[in-house]
């Protein structure tokens, strides 16, 4: 861990002036967003419907932090959206990290047939619109494909987090996909790694979630359970017989945790 240069919470950085503050929220934009889409760390917080934008919310007061990336301003979506909070005991929590391919096609699994947001498919659901992303090889909750960024915005975190003192951070994965592609990247579990084992073992032939699969269901076909995103729909689906919540991890920084409940995992 290097020396402490900042603040060691978000609401502190939150309290300072907005330009310093901003300054250094800046340091979690990676490097991606300029080498593929020339958005410099330097652009403005706005600008005109064809400029890059840079979003920073972080209230005087608040925990929170959220930063949204967007190619174009006049854009739908962002290519990066990002948002952390300080747990109640001090540590830094990521809540929700998205990356967006803004060129690839927009399927609107973020909202229902009734016009409704899903929140990720776990208070309702647009299934045609998740059919559709599906057949186009995304995952559960993406609306659009990613980047396959996460390996380049990894480092970001970790030098950020390093630079306000501490020498690790959380995330919630928010499906099971998620979870095996932190675990990739070095993450531990603080809770459902058993979860994610059983989860495993129940998809191995003969066992209980194998055994629910079946090609009558276009989420649920046999051969899902082969896939990391195939096991991912199904347990979106409702397989597990509860929603997938509960799971944290955490990344200390510099370490490799070597977790893999999936073993030679294929996508």
């Amino acid at each position: 861990m290097t020396e402490q240069l900042w603040p060691g919470s978000i609401r502190e950085i939150n309290s300072l002036p907005e330009a310093e503050k901003n300054a250094i929220y800046r340091h979690l934009l990676p490097t991606w967003l300029v080498d593929r889409y020339d958005v410099e760390h330097e652009h403005p917080l706005v600008g005109t419907h064809n400029d890059p934008q840079i979003i920073f919310r972080c209230p005087d007061g608040s925990r929170a932090l959220e930063i949204s990336v967007k190619r174009r301003a006049s854009d739908m979506d962002p290519m990066l959206y990002l948002n952390m909070a300080d747990t109640f005991n001090g540590q830094l929590l990521v809540l929700l990290v998205v990356v967006n391919d803004p060129d690839s096609p927009r399927f609107n699994t973020d909202i229902d047939q009734d016009g409704n947001r899903t929140h990720f498919g776990t208070v309702t659901r647009n299934k045609p619109a998740e059919v559709a992303a599906m057949k186009a090889g995304l995952s559960p909750g993406q609306i659009r494909k990613g980047l396959r960024a996460f390996k380049d915005t990894l480092p970001a975190f970790e030098q950020f987090v390093s630079k306000m003192g501490h020498d690790m951070f959380f995330i919630e994965p928010l499906a099971y996909h998620n979870a095996i592609t932190f675990e990739r990247y070095g993450f531990n579990y603080l809770r459902g790694r058993v979860e994610m084992n059983n989860i495993h073992e129940e998809f191995q032939p003969g066992g209980p979630l194998h055994l629910r699969l079946t090609d009558e269901n276009v989420f649920r076909q046999v051969d899902a359970w082969k896939t990391v995103r195939g096991r991912s729909w199904a347990i979106h689906d409702g397989i597990l017989g509860h929603p997938f919540t509960g799971f944290q991890m955490y990344k200390r920084v510099g370490i490799d945790a070597d977790i893999n409940t999936f073993p030679d995992a294929i996508w």
